[in-house]
């Protein structure tokens, strides 16, 4: 019988939750790394019980753990992230330059052929490679070394990579986005990158339709057409059918088009989710009303999807990487909150139920669908 298991980082400790094909009982494991926060945890969709994760502490820096065992087991791994070469600077809050530094790994990318081979954006901006299951790491300096690098801005979170996405037709193209600098693509494994920007429009900005500089929040893509990426932007919810070459704007009727989270069905690839976000001083859901929105047109038409959440004073965040979908025949999707809820659809947003109610604050979600 197929089987979930839901991989969540929060503010302190991660946490693995198990399923079956229903998704009503939940075992809940955890906290694992207690105290600390957790940025992210990934699956290699290889070997499903390798599972990287990030921990990160203010006091102790970052630490780079491993389970071979689905979750049940860790082993720290190799924590040394060089940049290599010279170290440029970057702008700072107050427009001063800032020299990069590592401060910590926001997201892991396993490979999909390889279970030792996984990448890992971090903070500041850079993107690492590991080729022996994280044993060791070495930079892929193209997309922090381009010219622009020099221009680009923390956002509130920081001046992060966040996001990393495989091609899984075109073996050597990559996408990643960063905070607060743009979006970006490699057509040669992330030997080098170009910015695909363009289309992008953002008011805070000297510049709105400059080529860097926008806070793309977070991109999404299915596997079936890897063409077509949908952002969550600062402000605007973007598709492009192009790969990134141009970018049009699907907010349509959503409440608010601000938010960090965005997701497509793991079987329908003109069905995306996307939780907005009242706006980007007040960090929370609008009117008190938890509701996912959901468009079965590729965006622009969007239905509010609520049955099981709360409707009533409730004034949770949901982060960039916090939301996932499975690939059951009846398609999950899973979103955590800064309140500490994690809830769960088993069918495909129609209906919602909370796995569990009172973790901390929650930082990542990510799903593995089990045979």
């Amino acid at each position: 019988m197929p089987k979930v298991r839901v991989l969540v980082g929060t503010h302190k400790g991660a946490f693995v939750m198990t399923s079956d094909e229903r998704r009503k009982e939940w075992k809940v494991e955890g906290p694992h790394f207690a105290g600390w926060d957790v940025y992210h945890m990934n699956g290699s969709p290889v070997d499903p019980d390798r599972i990287y994760a990030a921990q990160s502490r203010g006091w102790f820096g970052q630490v780079v753990q491993r389970s071979d065992d689905g979750g049940k087991t860790w082993q720290p791994m190799g924590n040394e992230f060089k940049y290599e070469g010279k170290v440029n600077t970057h702008k700072w809050y107050d427009n001063s330059d800032h020299p990069y530094e590592f401060l910590r790994v926001w997201h892991f990318e396993p490979s999909l052929s390889d279970p030792d081979t996984v990448y890992a954006g971090v903070e500041d901006a850079a993107l690492f490679k590991s080729t022996d299951g994280a044993k060791t790491w070495e930079e892929l300096p193209g997309i922090r070394t381009q010219e622009s690098a020099t221009s680009w801005a923390p956002g509130a979170g920081g001046l992060c990579l966040h996001t990393i996405i495989l091609d899984p037709v075109k073996k050597d193209r990559m996408f990643a986005a960063i905070s607060s600098a743009g979006a970006f693509r490699s057509e040669d494994a992330g030997k080098t990158w170009k910015p695909i920007t363009k289309g992008l429009h953002s008011e805070i900005m000297p510049d709105p339709d400059a080529e860097v500089g926008h806070c793309v929040h977070r991109i999404a893509m299915h596997p079936s057409r890897p063409n077509v990426l949908f952002m969550q932007k600062h402000w605007d919810v973007m598709r492009t059918d192009n790969a990134g070459d141009m970018w049009h704007e699907i907010s349509g009727n959503l409440p608010t088009d601000f938010g960090f989270v965005i997701d497509v069905h793991s079987h329908e690839p003109d069905t995306v989710y996307v939780i907005p976000i009242k706006s980007d001083s007040d960090h929370f859901v609008p009117d008190g009303k938890l509701r996912v929105y959901r468009s079965k047109t590729g965006g622009n038409e969007w239905e509010a999807l609520t049955k099981g959440l709360p409707q009533k004073d409730c004034y949770v965040n949901v982060l960039r990487d916090a939301m996932a979908v499975d690939s059951l025949d009846s398609c999950g999707v899973y979103f955590g909150t800064t309140g500490g809820q994690v809830y769960v659809s088993a069918d495909a947003g129609d209906s919602w139920s909370a796995i569990v109610n009172n973790l901390p604050s929650v930082l990542s979600v990510q799903v593995q669908t089990l045979s």
